[in-house]
């Protein structure tokens, strides 16, 4: 069986993996279940390439983006002359994934009138085209998903109790990520690498304050706002460490702890971000020091003493002589 790629290792995400692992390779139907941006499409894509059917299609629709009027004919597909504007025929996305697997996103907004002829592909696999009277027959795993309580929704008549219990073979519940703290790191890691590349940019560092007010987020739009603010800190961090451009209310009720840092060593990070702003250029109307505040010398024996190396900004012979006698001046004095 191929392997699940999926970041996390929290004990709610490990248990979501470890049902994958036990339906990927039969062809129960799979109802995933999670607040929005927890990550269903994924899962879904996961659960058929680790299926028997990986190398066939992997057809995905979305029933709450399509008017109701065309719901039927976009899964189910149409004749020519079916109704106006059908110039020919087309095949719905039930043939498309012919051999392979449809996931149908927001179930519960399917219309009440549509639903009898999806029951009828999950238990006969066969449907008509709208329009036609001929029979297709189809071979197709269905993956559904939704963020509704879809018992409710049965019980308020909005939803075919056959159809749900037809679906709701196996259930997986997706974790929001508020339930999955530890994962923030690895995710935002991931989002960081990925988006840097893409922007052209070096991000190797995030910082501890930063991680901190990550996690203390509630994430109501779950995995996808977190990757939208890691996709935004990227473009506007001035330099290798990771920025926050809009800040993060902190909406969990925990406290956040900030991690303790000395004074030497929230010096030595303020100093070691200045030179990366200036390309580690010390000197001159637009190197560190001047944008420290400090004598060029006094910034050189502060590196010194915080264990910055130079060897970006090397310093000529004449220079570093200059340098240390001022350094042992400052030193002594």
């Amino acid at each position: 069986m191929a392997p699940v790629d999926l970041i996390g290792s929290s004990p709610k995400f490990r248990a979501v993996l470890a049902e994958l692992e036990k339906v990927a390779p039969v062809d129960s139907s799979v109802l995933l279940q999670g607040e929005t941006g927890t990550g269903k499409e994924v899962i879904a894509r996961a659960i058929h390439d680790a299926s028997p059917r990986r190398n066939n299609r992997f057809v995905a629709l979305n029933c709450a983006a399509i008017p109701a009027a065309l719901l039927e004919s976009e899964l189910f597909g149409h004749e020519k002359g079916a109704f106006t504007g059908a110039w020919g025929l087309a095949k719905g996305r039930f043939q498309s994934a012919d051999g392979g697997t449809i996931f149908l996103d927001e179930i519960g907004d399917m219309p009440l009138e549509i639903q009898p002829k999806l029951l009828r592909v999950l238990q006969e696999r066969e449907f008509e085209r709208l329009g036609s009277g001929q029979t297709v027959r189809v071979n197709v795993r269905v993956v559904a998903a939704t963020n509704q309580d879809l018992a409710q929704l049965v019980n308020r008549k909005l939803f075919r109790a056959d159809l749900f219990y037809r679906l709701n073979v196996v259930p997986i519940h997706l974790p929001p990520l508020r339930e999955r703290i530890q994962d923030i790191l690895p995710l935002t890691q991931c989002f960081v690498a990925r988006f840097a590349a893409r922007l052209n940019k070096t991000i190797d560092v995030i910082p501890d304050d930063v991680l901190a007010v990550l996690k203390a987020h509630d994430w109501p739009g779950n995995v996808r706002e977190l990757q939208n603010v890691i996709e935004r800190a990227v473009l506007f961090s001035p330099g290798p460490a990771l920025s926050l451009h809009m800040g993060l209310t902190p909406t969990r009720k925990e406290t956040i702890e900030m991690p303790k840092r000395t004074l030497a060593e929230a010096d030595r990070e303020h100093i070691l971000e200045t030179l990366h702003k200036t390309n580690w250029m010390i000197g001159g109307q637009d190197g560190a020091a001047n944008l420290l505040g400090l004598p060029r010398t006094t910034l050189i024996y502060k590196m010194r003493k915080l264990g910055i190396e130079t060897r970006r900004s090397p310093v000529t012979p004449m220079l570093r002589e200059l340098a240390e006698e001022e350094c042992c001046a400052a030193a002594n004095g």
